[in-house]
């Protein structure tokens, strides 16, 4: 890692690159270039991973300097790490195509991102729509927490175990490190990503974050929450459509990343069978969830909300 006078000067002048990973979502990702500024990166790259909407196309109309990778649909890990790969800027932001950044935004990320020598990734604030926040940088929780906002986080959500898991505990105004960062909005130090491998692909959607993140820490890397940038987040703009399957999905990442970092000794794979029997049945409560919650919401961002926090719930 180099040190704090280098670092200084590489935050000074850093470099960043967007990638934009996109499925079947096309007005959302033409609506998140729309919003940039011309000077607000050095790379552009757009990764659509196998749409069926026309989205590549557009993009290459709308965007013409932006570089545009069309990959199957092998998930948002395998996007994400394609696009970076073709990127040079010493700084990478990764984010979901219903992101929207504030001029300046990518550029102070970076800034931020390269201002510690062991700055592995940096996460803005992020906020719904309506401007309420989304809990972007978490920590890692205790057994007695998961299980205490497992139990009671649905009837009670101001819980104590719910606020400390969903970090609601901490101010989001300032800033401090986090165990991990969404990956809806992350920037990168190409240094420490390339050191871990990137993403492991074997995430199709979901958890890939929280695995990063375990990772760049246990290679010592530091995970760093800068509230001085705020961008919104659409929420779930590819998966609306396709509740089971991320549903799913979420629960398979939850699995691989208990088995990987969580589950060791001679009693791991009667631990991990009991997981997946647990996995099993948040799916089906959640989908029950979903159903029977109520329908007379009074604003869509609050709508959006009951969704997001439905599927993310079991996160660790």
């Amino acid at each position: 890692m180099i040190g704090a006078p280098a670092a200084a000067a590489a935050a000074e002048h850093a470099q960043v690159a967007l990638v934009v990973v996109t499925h079947d979502t096309r007005e959302e990702a033409l609506g998140c270039l729309d919003a940039l500024t011309p000077d607000a990166v050095d790379e552009l790259v757009v990764v659509d991973c196998g749409s069926d909407d026309g989205t590549a196309a557009a993009v290459r109309v709308a965007a013409p300097t932006a570089r545009v990778l069309e990959l199957v649909n092998a998930g948002f890990a395998r996007g994400a790490n394609a696009g970076i790969r073709v990127t040079s800027a010493p700084v990478v932001v990764v984010a979901n195509a219903d992101v929207r950044f504030p001029p300046g935004a990518l550029r102070t990320l970076a800034r931020t991102t390269m201002a510690a020598a062991e700055r592995g990734a940096v996460g803005p604030r992020v906020v719904y729509p309506d401007g309420s926040p989304q809990a972007s940088a978490r920590r890692l929780p205790a057994l007695g927490t998961a299980v205490g906002h497992a139990l009671v986080g649905r009837v009670a959500p101001a819980n104590r175990w719910t606020r400390r898991y969903r970090a609601l505990d901490v101010d989001p105004s300032q800033a401090r490190e986090a165990d991990w960062l969404s990956g809806c909005v992350l920037a990168v130090r190409r240094e420490a990503f390339d050191q871990v491998g990137g993403f492991d692909p074997g995430y199709f959607l979901y958890v890939e974050d929280v695995d990063l993140g375990t990772r760049l820490r246990a290679a010592g890397w530091r995970m760093w929450h800068d509230p001085t940038v705020e961008v919104v987040h659409r929420v779930g703009a590819s998966t609306t459509a396709h509740r089971i399957r991320a549903v799913v999905h979420h629960a398979r990442g939850l699995d691989r990343y208990v088995a990987r970092h969580l589950l060791h000794g001679r009693y791991a794979p009667l631990a991990r069978l009991a997981l997946r029997a647990a996995l099993t049945l948040w799916v089906v409560a959640t989908l029950v969830w979903e159903r029977l919650a109520p329908r007379n919401v009074s604003t869509t961002g609050e709508r959006v909300r009951r969704r997001h926090h439905a599927l993310t719930e079991g996160r660790p």
